[in-house]
């Protein structure tokens, strides 16, 4: 249970922040954001708020969305013939259109629609009482739609489309920013919760509790100087001292290491554990407090893994492998893991998994920011606008591409932890 717990916390302030980015250099952009949604599925939760925008929470924690105003597949369709009830204002235009039999107002007039322009001109028309007529929209209007979520109407002006090119080269590249804000965040925070930042230039130590060389006495911050017959000057020396003098290492064999604590430098015998197919002595980097360090330390942090994500991004493109990605399953398998080791685990699960949302959606592909963000840049060069009907393809294109990857993926990650 703690660990779905933990999957539905980390995956949902991940997924927030991304999607308050497009939210808000959106609306700073002109934009109308017509629905902020976390979750995908049926919705359990709508608020609608005072800016237009329909808040709504889904019921499968499995991302979320913002629906701008003309993007992609935002489109509310009303079918010829289609009931509908309409909310006037004193003026007589209408202000609400009622798609569904939920949410219903008692002074609404039915109609059956036989046409209708929310973007343009701005009014419906159809039958009401065996006579056709047609109202004029409000601007800001909203239409409940038919599974009963409320959102504001998408006039040409409040479009994605009408926004500048650079409004929306931010709009789309938010996402991710906000993903790689998040991450450093969350680093920063480790560090602090963990009392600092690992120092791997020194051959001080961290003792790991009930390790092999804590048995031996061995306490935080003394020095290891020596470990068989190589010397340790720092982390690299000193893993690369285990892994040699462990090569061929016979059970409950031990290696002799040495260590100068506060008491003098001693020469001690080590019995190695192995876990997971690599010999351990129980140690750690040591950690550096300073407050400056920490923050330094948290920003080296963020960018080695970034350049780690990245690096596993290079061989993927050259050698695919689905074991190599992962998906919900895998997430959620990661989130119970490090929900049982405690809480500086889950910080770092959750700094990585927003850095690494926020380089793969920065990928040129179709229905990803990346692929929004190149159609922009193409947009940007040609000083012309791409057809609506052809940037529509190319998403969809995307998008198809992309739920076939999810499902391969998800497939991958239920095989190998079930079976």
């Amino acid at each position: 249970m703690s660990g779905l717990i933990a999957f539905i916390i980390i995956f949902g302030i991940i997924v927030l922040v991304h999607e308050f980015g497009h939210f808000y250099f959106a609306r700073k952009s002109g934009i109308l954001v017509r629905e902020f949604a976390i979750g995908m599925g049926p919705k359990i939760f709508e608020h609608q708020g005072k800016d237009g925008t329909a808040y709504t929470i889904r019921i499968l924690p499995l991302g979320g969305y913002v629906r701008m105003a003309g993007w992609g597949e935002d489109d509310t369709e009303i079918k010829t013939g289609a009931p509908a009830a309409l909310t006037l204002n004193d003026k007589g235009d209408v202000v609400r259109i009622n798609l569904s039999d939920k949410q219903l107002d008692k002074m609404a007039l039915p109609m059956n629609v036989t046409a209708y322009d929310l973007e343009d001109r701005l009014e419906i028309t159809g039958r009401v009482l065996d006579e056709t007529r047609t109202y004029q929209v409000d601007h800001d209007a909203t239409i409940v739609e038919e599974d009963g979520t409320e959102i504001r109407i998408a006039p040409l002006d409040v479009q994605y489309q009408n926004a500048t090119i650079w409004g929306r080269l931010i709009t789309n590249f938010a996402g991710p920013m906000n993903n790689f804000i998040l991450g450093i965040l969350v680093f920063i925070i480790l560090v602090f919760v963990q009392g600092g930042v690992q120092d791997r230039s020194s051959n001080h130590i961290q003792v790991a509790p009930d390790g092999a060389v804590a048995k031996l006495g061995v306490k935080d911050n003394d020095q290891i100087l020596q470990i068989g017959k190589s010397k340790v000057d720092n982390w690299e020396d000193l893993t690369k001292a285990v892994a040699e003098s462990t090569a061929g290492l016979k059970k409950k064999e031990t290696i002799p290491f040495k260590v100068r604590t506060k008491t003098g430098t001693k020469v001690l015998q080590v019995r190695p554990k192995k876990v997971n197919g690599s010999y351990v002595i129980g140690v750690m980097p040591s950690l550096k407090t300073g407050f400056a360090d920490k923050i330094v330390g948290a920003f080296r942090m963020s960018w080695d893994g970034a350049f780690a994500i990245l690096n596993g991004l290079k061989n993927l493109i050259l050698q695919p492998n689905l074991n190599k990605l992962g998906g919900p399953v895998a997430i959620y398998q990661m989130s119970n893991t490090a929900a049982r080791e405690g809480l500086a685990p889950l910080l770092n699960l959750m700094a990585m998994l927003s850095i690494n949302l926020g380089i793969f959606n920065l990928i040129p592909i179709p229905a990803l920011d990346g692929g929004k963000i190149l159609i922009n840049l193409i947009e940007a060069m040609r000083k012309k606008p791409l057809k609506q009907e052809t940037e529509t393809y190319i998403t969809l294109a995307g998008v198809l591409v992309m739920v076939a990857l999810m499902i391969a993926v998800t497939w991958n990650d239920i095989m190998r932890a079930f079976f």
